[in-house]
C-alpha cells in the first residue's frame, strides 16, 4: 500500500499548490538534495534523474511529516477518509503555511476528500455543462473549504465543505450558462418564477397567470413579465439545429424571412392613393404611362398627341403637388 495518493489536483487559485509528485514544481534545480544524501540507491548512470530524486525527496518528506499510510484516493471509505481527514487537519495546523510541507499535506486533504466534489457535481448532471467542468469548479469549493476549515469548531469537514462545495458549482452556473448576460435580480427572479410557477401549478392543477405569480411572490405584474423574458435569454437556439422528428419545417434558419426591400415604399405608396385619386384623369394617365408603362416623355406625347415639352411641365406639376401633399402635417 503507497503512502502516496495515486493523482494530484492544481489549485489555481494558490501558487503553493502543487500534485504530490511534481517535485520540479515545489523544488528549484538548487534545492534538491544531493543523491547521495538520498533514502535510496540511485544508479551512477541515472543520478541526474528527476523522478527518481522527485520520488525520493517525497517519501523521505512523508518520512518527517510521520503521516499515516494512505491509500489511492478512490480506494478511501467514507468514513476512514473522514478520520484521516482530522489527521492531516491536525498535521496541517503545526505547519507553515507556504513551505512545500503544508503543500503536501494540504494536496493530500484535496485528494482524499474528491469523493465530496463527485458527490456534489452529480446533482448537477442534468445541466448542459460537461462533467469534468462542474467538478473542477467543485474542486476549487473544496480547496476553499480546507483553507476555511477549523478542526476546533467540532464540526464534521464534510458537513462544512458542502455548502462551500454546492455553492462554488451554483456560482459557476450562474456566471457562465447564461447565453446572454441578464442582471443578477432577474437570474434569481427567474428562480423564483420557477418554483412559485411549480407550486401552483400543482395546487391549481394548470398553468398559474401573470396575476397569480405576482400575488405569490408579493411583486408586480411587470416584474413578472420583465422575469419571464429574462428566462429567454438563458438558453439559446442554434440556427442550424435539426428541427424535431415530428416537425416538418425544417431547421431554424429556412424559416427565416428575407428581407423585402419593397416594403421600404409601402407607407408612400399608401399615402399616395387618396392624392393620385384626386387628380384629373388625364395627369392619372400620365403618372401610369411613365411609372407604371415605364414609357419616355416622347412615346407619352405621341400616347396623348402632345408634345414632349408639355408632358413634362404636366408630370413636373403634378408630381410637385403629390411631394406637396406628402409634407403637409394632418
Amino acid at each position: 500500500m503507497s503512502p502516496r495518493l495515486a493523482n494530484g489536483i492544481s489549485d489555481p487559485a494558490q501558487t503553493q499548490v502543487a500534485t504530490t509528485p511534481a517535485v520540479p514544481e515545489q523544488f528549484s534545480p538548487d534545492q534538491l538534495p544531493d543523491p547521495q544524501s538520498l533514502p535510496i540507491d540511485v544508479p551512477d548512470g541515472d543520478r541526474a534523474s528527476t523522478e527518481a530524486i522527485a520520488e525520493a525527496v517525497e517519501a523521505d518528506l512523508f518520512d518527517q511529516l510521520q503521516l499515516p499510510e494512505i491509500p489511492p484516493y478512490d480506494e478511501v471509505g467514507p468514513l476512514d477518509a473522514r478520520a484521516l481527514s482530522k489527521t492531516l487537519f491536525r498535521r496541517l495546523e503545526t505547519l507553515e503555511e507556504g513551505t512545500h510541507e503544508y503543500a503536501y499535506v494540504r494536496n493530500t486533504l484535496v485528494e482524499l476528500n474528491l469523493a465530496l466534489v463527485k458527490f456534489a457535481a452529480s446533482r448537477f448532471r442534468s445541466r448542459s455543462e460537461p462533467m469534468e467542468d462542474i467538478v473542477q469548479v467543485g474542486t476549487i469549493g473544496l480547496i476553499k473549504a480546507i483553507d476555511r476549515f477549523e478542526l476546533d469548531r467540532g464540526v464534521e469537514f464534510p458537513t462544512f465543505a458542502m455548502p462551500t462545495i454546492v455553492g462554488e458549482i451554483k456560482r459557476f452556473f450562474r456566471d457562465t450558462s447564461w447565453s446572454v448576460r441578464v442582471p443578477r435580480r432577474l437570474q434569481e427572479l427567474r428562480l423564483d418564477l420557477a418554483k412559485a410557477g411549480d407550486e401552483l401549478a400543482q395546487t391549481l392543477d394548470r398553468a398559474p397567470t401573470v396575476e397569480e405569480l405576482a400575488k405569490r411572490l408579493d411583486i408586480s405584474t411587470e416584474e413578472v413579465v420583465e422575469g419571464m423574458a429574462a428566462s429567454n435569454a438563458y438558453t439559446a437556439s442554434s440556427l442550424d439545429a435539426q428541427p424535431e422528428e415530428d416537425d416538418s419545417e425544417g431547421a431554424l434558419a429556412d424559416r427565416i424571412g428575407y428581407e423585402d426591400h419593397g416594403l421600404e415604399g409601402i407607407e408612400y405608396v399608401e399615402s399616395l392613393k387618396p392624392l393620385i385619386a384626386e387628380l384629373p384623369a388625364r395627369d392619372r394617365r400620365i403618372l401610369s404611362l411613365r411609372f407604371v408603362a415605364n414609357m419616355t416623355q416622347s412615346e407619352i406625347g405621341e400616347e396623348l398627341g402632345i408634345s414632349q415639352m408639355h408632358v413634362s411641365r404636366l408630370l413636373s406639376r403634378t408630381l410637385g403637388k403629390l411631394r406637396k401633399g406628402l409634407l403637409v402635417e394632418e
